[in-house]
């Protein structure tokens, strides 16, 4: 048996265990310890990935399966890996693990609460391991589905808006993207021989320039909407700010990933032609995502409107370093990927935290927090520093990166491009420099916070693992590079050739 079919059998079995829970206690457990085992074959697998590498294997995926599934249509059941889906692997489980024990204290339908959870991560898991256009967009699905009920039953807020809102503009934009997979799939015998969804194959074939040039904006287009796109990205800070803490968690940390992974791997690695010819247009894009939210953050008042737009800035860049289509660029990308996925994360946990003791997200009706819940103020403040770029933590690694990678290209438009998105940083750090200044410091401004708890064993263990895997990156950067360097020149040749 292929060990990628263990990514989607783990949860499978752990939201089976959940259903035939006795009670809300067992179900908590029950995912706690599937999510660990889930964690833990994670580096199992990370582990056998470098042994293969090691001994030699060359293959550009690894751990591939085909089964045909629908033989009319010639879709399969193909699976398989390289270094840039294995790390979205680690940052999923790693994410996944921490929203279970971050939603320890769920009390309301609690076994559905986990199993839709569960069942989101699931969809992320198949579709990284997917190397069949069809199977992809399959799990693709299964991933934001489950989005519309956490946010609608566990959220708060204008719960019921968000969702729909949420789940109409992406649903607008899986449509947008079955117009581009089935324009791809189509195509893909121009050469001769059948029509095929296998995404290495339609590479290797090549798509003819025309379907190309028709094709790729609904493709890009369809996955960016879910990397928070502009001028597509209105769902996302509703949606963030409405869901329940391991919802966001999982929205931003993972779910927005797909768009960002989609888009390389799908829209530009199937069709380069167009991917350079229209690069200009979506750097402008991108570049306005990544300047935008970060001006939306600083004007906001909620933590997690806060969070959100930032999360629009930061997803902004993952795109914006993936247009410039280089080496440098590109890598920084997919580091900016895994780290914001991990300190978005954290941030939107300590949120939770603060909420869940103070029972408000204005930050102008809190102040001096570290005096009374200082583990989470610890954390919030490495968090913060995270994001504003402090060297040592893995947004550093990321940022810097992406910046020197985009200024690699000599020309005039990509080199005032990326002094434009440079501006961010200083943005990011106005805001995340206020937030911390008003939120943590200071006196104490209501005596009942006085009496706050702070964080608790579940609570403490999710944070850490988060912020524990954001140092690593930071101090220690080249074995998570290297990891994603020789899938990244095999895709950037297809890109550039």
């Amino acid at each position: 048996m292929n060990p990628l079919l263990l990514l989607i059998l783990i949860p499978a079995l752990t939201m089976a265990g959940i259903m035939l829970a006795g009670d809300v206690k067992q179900a908590r457990v029950i995912s706690a310890v599937g999510m660990s085992a889930q964690l833990l074959f994670s580096f199992v697998l990370l582990y056998w990935f470098y042994q293969l590498r090691q001994s030699g294997n060359t293959d550009e995926m690894v751990f591939v399966s085909t089964t045909v599934w629908y033989p009319s249509l010639n879709i399969q059941l193909k699976f398989g890996i390289d270094g840039i889906s294995m790390s979205m692997i680690m940052l999923t489980s790693i994410v996944t693990f921490a929203g279970v024990f971050v939603s320890w204290q769920v009390e309301y339908l609690t076994k559905e609460f986990f199993i839709s959870l569960i069942l989101l991560a699931t969809g992320v898991f198949g579709f990284f391991i997917s190397l069949d256009l069809f199977t992809m967009f399959l799990f693709y699905e299964v991933a934001v589905i489950p989005m519309y009920l956490l946010i609608g039953i566990w959220g708060s807020g204008p719960k019921e808006y968000s969702a729909m809102k949420l789940t109409l503009m992406l649903m607008g934009g899986s449509a947008l993207l079955l117009v581009g997979l089935l324009g791809i799939y189509f195509n893909s015998a121009a050469n001769g021989g059948p029509l095929t969804f296998d995404l290495m194959q339609i590479a290797k074939n090549g798509l003819p320039r025309e379907a190309q040039m028709f094709f790729f904006p609904f493709t890009f287009i369809g996955f960016g909407i879910l990397g928070a796109l502009f001028p597509f990205h209105t769902w996302s800070p509703d949606g963030h700010a409405s869901a329940p803490t391991a919802v966001s968690m999982l929205h931003a940390g993972v779910l927005m990933k797909l768009g960002g992974y989609g888009c390389f791997r799908v829209a530009m690695y199937l069709m380069p032609e167009a991917a350079h010819a229209m690069a200009w247009f979506f750097i402008i894009l991108t570049t306005v995502s990544v300047v935008y939210g970060a001006f939306g953050a600083i004007w906001q008042k909620d933590l997690k409107y806060i969070n959100a737009y930032s999360s629009v800035s930061h997803c902004g860049l993952v795109l914006f370093a993936l247009l410039m289509m280089n080496e440098t660029a590109t890598t920084g990308a997919l580091l900016q990927m895994i780290s914001h996925g991990l300190m978005t994360a954290l941030f939107f946990a300590l949120i939770g935290m603060i909420y869940g003791r103070t029972h408000t997200r204005m930050i102008d009706e809190m102040g001096g927090l570290m005096k009374v819940i200082p583990f989470v103020s610890v954390l919030y403040v490495f968090a913060g520093l995270a994001s504003l770029g402090l060297p040592g933590l893995s947004g550093f690694v990321a940022e810097m990166t992406i910046f020197v990678g985009s200024f690699q290209n000599v020309d005039t438009f990509h080199r005032v491009a990326t002094i434009v998105a440079c501006s961010s940083i200083v943005i990011t750090a106005v805001y995340i420099l206020r937030v911390v200044g008003i939120l943590l410091l200071g006196p104490v401004r209501n005596n009942h916070y006085l009496e706050l708890k702070d964080a608790m064993w579940f609570e403490k263990l999710g944070g850490v693992t988060l912020l524990v895997s954001i140092m690593i990156i930071g101090i220690a950067p080249l074995w998570l590079s290297n990891l994603l360097r020789e899938p990244l020149a095999a895709m950037l040749n297809q890109l550039t050739n």
